[in-house]
């Protein structure tokens, strides 16, 4: 992983230093060992305190990483005998929504995720993430398909929000993320989210109001970028920093005002430095999550579900 954030530069020195310590020709001399082993005890022990006090602009920073988990390699993980369904039956079948049947740790269940890309050509393949109208009328169908045919629904998040393009909005946006919404909170069946990277606006509610939301220890989650809020109450994106710090869009202020339900813990420098690990951590929790929800009759999913968004803000007392 050589994709450095600018706050990880001194990890960057270190980890620089050890790399050309490795491509010396006498690199396996006992001496030369010795001293890559401190560069790395000390570059890990740099990257441990430097992950442990990050600002929320830094989280957001992080989310945004190149090399975070992606959707394929989430499926690619953790869905056994993954069969992709396309199409809204509408307009068209839209890249940046995917989602299909498959087999969750022996247990079938429907698949539905935004997907970001990881090069040049796939992120203009997925529109970076962002869907239009037809993927979120995608996502209706196959959570309307997995109520009818009893299949828990596991959804994984990373978009910084719904495409705003004209021909978006001739199509309907913001009608097809309100119906998704509804969706959501109309299904009998388990319905898990996971917020793995971005979770940026209505394009992100409209696939995250489960029953159980789960979010990696890095990523965020808002109603609005950083740079989108300091551009309305600056009127400039130079303030940043600060909105990321005022809109509470970390994990760990989200847990605290219950608008997610579970943090998971990603590996040392975040989860674009072990993706195996970091998706088994995730498949771990959705694992526990979903034992509990099966327990659960359908009009009592739903109803909770219903219940827990309805109380997102609320005073206590009222």
């Amino acid at each position: 992983m050589n994709n450095f954030l600018e706050f990880e530069k001194p990890v960057a020195d270190l980890e620089g230093k050890i790399r050309e310590l490795e491509g010396l020709e006498n690199a396996t001399d006992i001496e030369i060992n010795e001293d890559i082993a401190k560069l790395r005890q000390k570059a890990l022990h740099q990257l441990e305190q430097t992950y442990a006090k990050l600002t929320p602009w830094q989280k957001t920073q992080v989310a945004r990483h190149v090399d975070r988990p992606k959707l394929n390699e989430i499926t690619t993980q953790l869905i056994e005998d993954y069969t992709p369904l396309a199409g809204d039956r509408a307009f068209s079948d839209d890249q940046a929504i995917i989602g299909g049947l498959g087999r969750f740790r022996g247990q079938s269940v429907m698949v539905i995720g935004t997907e970001k890309g990881k090069d040049t050509e796939s992120r203009l393949r997925h529109n970076f993430g962002m869907a239009r109208p037809e993927g979120y009328r995608k996502a209706q169908r196959l959570m309307k398909m997995a109520d009818h045919f009893g299949l828990p629904i596991l959804t994984f998040i990373d978009t910084s929000g719904a495409y705003p393009g004209i021909g978006a909005e001739e199509r309907g946006q913001a009608e097809a993320i309100a119906r998704s919404i509804e969706v959501c909170l109309d299904v009998r069946v388990p319905l898990i989210a996971s917020i793995v990277g971005e979770g940026g606006s209505g394009g992100a509610v409209a696939l995250a109001s489960a029953n159980t939301v789960l979010m990696f220890a890095n990523a965020v989650y808002s109603v609005i970028s950083p740079e989108g809020c300091a551009a309305i109450l600056w009127k400039t994106r130079d303030k940043a920093q600060e909105a990321a710090t005022a809109m509470k869009i970390t994990a760990q202020d989200l847990l605290a005002l219950k608008v997610i339900d579970r943090i998971v813990d990603e590996p040392i420098g975040g989860a674009q430095r072990d993706i195996p690990a970091a998706i088994n951590a995730l498949g771990d929790a959705v694992e526990e999550e979903l034992a509990k929800l099966m327990k659960k009759e359908p009009g009592e999913l739903r109803e909770d579900r219903r219940r827990k968004f309805l109380a997102i803000g609320r005073l206590e007392g009222n």
